[in-house]
């Protein structure tokens, strides 16, 4: 059994571990609260932008953007990875790296090369690790998603697939449900699909001023923006979120094994005592 002065150690180490991840939850709750406002304000934009666009794929215009057109058969897909940057924050990375494993898998199964963007230092690692070829990246993101630092790694995929060098582009996020339940999922960010309307029947036209390829050019650019700009703030609110929660779990786990470790050290403490006495009993017996 140990003796009182390492159990008195170790209660100490645990209680200084405590103080740390009760700190580290109280800053994630206050940084969840402003991401999760933050999140919600471009999710109206966000979810508009994305109807538009989609009912502009079905529309009449001899102007088809390349944003906009199939591509048939797919040689080589491309994938942008948006994770955190530092990681205490439970199973929510590992949770979309996973989706983004079996998707690389599966396209690779298919025979379709895949090229890789990175948002977010934790994705990085792991794409780096197995061996994906990571044509861009961006991490040190901080708090707050600025678009002006997102645009560059991303513009080298939108690049790639105008100019012909791959012809699929997926998302990976952490989709933000609530608090407690935060969803990894990948979509497919080009070429645009209609089924995004939710409705094959649903198709309307526009007047476009000044002339359709300016109005469509400058939309279907916003559009991708908003997509990306969205995917990261829930990424970032989930992060958050996921943070909070897992050090608020870290933290009770500290107190109980506080009690555990302060019920020993009395036990230890109370069989010294009662051995001093039995040998003290023992002494006066004798003499």
């Amino acid at each position: 059994m140990a003796s009182g002065k390492e159990i008195r150690n170790k209660i100490k180490s645990v209680e200084n571990t405590r103080k740390i991840t009760k700190a580290m939850e109280m800053v994630a709750a206050s940084k969840m609260r402003k991401a999760q406002e933050r999140m919600r304000q471009a999710r109206p934009y966000g979810e508009k932008i994305r109807r538009v666009a989609a009912h502009l794929s079905h529309a009449l215009t001899e102007y088809k953007h390349p944003f906009l057109v199939k591509r048939d058969p797919i040689k080589k897909a491309g994938i942008i990875v948006v994770t955190s940057d530092k990681g205490l924050c439970g199973a929510l990375n590992s949770n979309v790296l996973r989706n983004v494993l079996n998707q690389m898998k599966d396209l690779e199964s298919q025979g379709i090369a895949i090229q890789a963007t990175a948002i977010g230092n934790k994705g990085l690692g792991f794409l780096q690790r197995s061996g994906a070829s990571v044509v861009s990246q961006v991490t040190g993101l901080g708090d707050t998603p600025h678009l002006e630092r997102l645009i560059g790694p991303v513009k080298v995929q939108l690049d790639a697939y105008i100019n012909g060098e791959i012809d699929q582009l997926f998302i990976a996020y952490t989709r933000f449900v609530n608090t407690m339940k935060q969803e990894p999922v990948i979509e497919q960010l080009l070429p645009l699909s209609g089924e995004v309307v939710g409705s094959e029947s649903a198709r309307w036209d526009y007047v476009y001023e000044p002339d359709a390829k300016s109005v469509i050019d400058d939309l279907l650019v916003r559009y991708v923006e908003a997509l990306i700009y969205q995917s990261v703030a829930e990424s970032m609110a989930s992060e958050q979120s996921a943070r909070m929660v897992a050090m608020k779990s870290a933290s009770d786990n500290a107190k109980n094994v506080i009690g555990e470790l302060k019920l020993v050290y009395n036990k230890t403490r109370q069989a010294a005592i009662t051995k001093e006495l039995s040998e003290i009993v023992s002494g006066a017996a004798a003499v």
